[in-house]
């Protein structure tokens, strides 16, 4: 029988309300993500992890505000509040968070000079970060996601995710979306159309 795993990503404080770049509900979804862990048989979580001045803060652009995009070798790059800063308690997982059953923890965004969305790749869609060798080691076919946000690490990682082959499911109720200029349809529906499932 294929086995399946729980991917949870980024519930970390920074992505909740009150943290640096907070999605709006993200902390509402806590309790529903628990229930997912409690009932998975294999759960990874991802961990944004950047260090400090890292190329993705707008404080690292002069005369850039967060929100905007400069181009940077690997493509457009929307620029971010400085967040997840290693070793910060916004890097923390939410403190309700029950995520010490985890089997994995990927870290993302520690090289200095790439944001990292997916769980599986750095943003230049070259760089892995391990994962999906991880899981075909482990025999898992199958993957779940939640977590967020929604229309980004989400959905970047779900799109790699059938990408490499896996069957994907995200699990909607279980995230919430930063809707940034329609990101969220817009996300939603390439999702959709890659074969994502979107329960």
């Amino acid at each position: 029988m294929a086995e399946d795993a729980l991917i949870v990503i980024d519930m970390q404080n920074d992505f909740c309300p009150g943290g640096a770049l907070a999605v709006a509900g993200g902390d509402e979804i806590v309790p529903i993500v628990n229930r997912l862990i409690e009932g998975g048989r294999h759960v990874i979580l991802t961990q944004d992890w950047h260090p400090a001045g890292h190329s993705s803060f707008a404080s690292s652009h002069p005369g850039k505000a967060p929100f905007q995009t400069v181009a940077m070798p690997y493509g457009e790059q929307t620029l971010w509040p400085d967040h997840c800063v290693q070793g910060s308690p916004g890097a923390d997982f939410h403190p309700a968070l029950r995520w010490t059953t985890a089997e994995l923890v990927i870290r993302k965004g520690f090289r200095t000079g790439i944001d990292s969305y997916s769980a599986f790749f750095e943003n230049d869609h070259r760089t892995p970060t391990g994962l999906a060798g991880y899981l075909r080691e482990r025999g898992i076919s199958k993957v779940s996601l939640c977590g967020l946000a929604t229309d980004f690490c989400v959905a970047f990682s779900a799109l790699d995710a059938v990408a490499e082959g896996f069957s994907t499911s995200v699990v909607l109720g279980a995230c919430r979306g930063i809707d940034l200029n329609g990101s969220l349809a817009a996300m939603t529906r390439r999702m959709r159309d890659a074969g994502v499932e979107l329960i």
